[in-house]
């Protein structure tokens, strides 16, 4: 398990990421229907990002 300091670094990374991430998502459905085949692959790596982001924070909780 990381220390806090490291965890909470890799929490503001993975927010930041998560931002980028929805405003991927975002930008997709806006031009729609121009990229639709890129929608499993934007949703798959956003989902994952908020996954680990959630794993992260509650790694963080169960640490304090």
């Amino acid at each position: 398990m990381e220390d806090a300091t490291a965890l909470k670094e890799r929490i503001k990374k993975l927010q930041g990421l998560t931002v980028k991430l929805k405003l991927d998502l975002h930008d997709l459905t806006e031009e729609l229907p121009v990229g639709w085949e890129t929608i499993p692959d934007v949703a798959a790596r956003c989902h994952q990002a908020y996954f680990d982001l959630a794993q992260a924070r509650a790694e963080l909780a169960s640490a304090s």
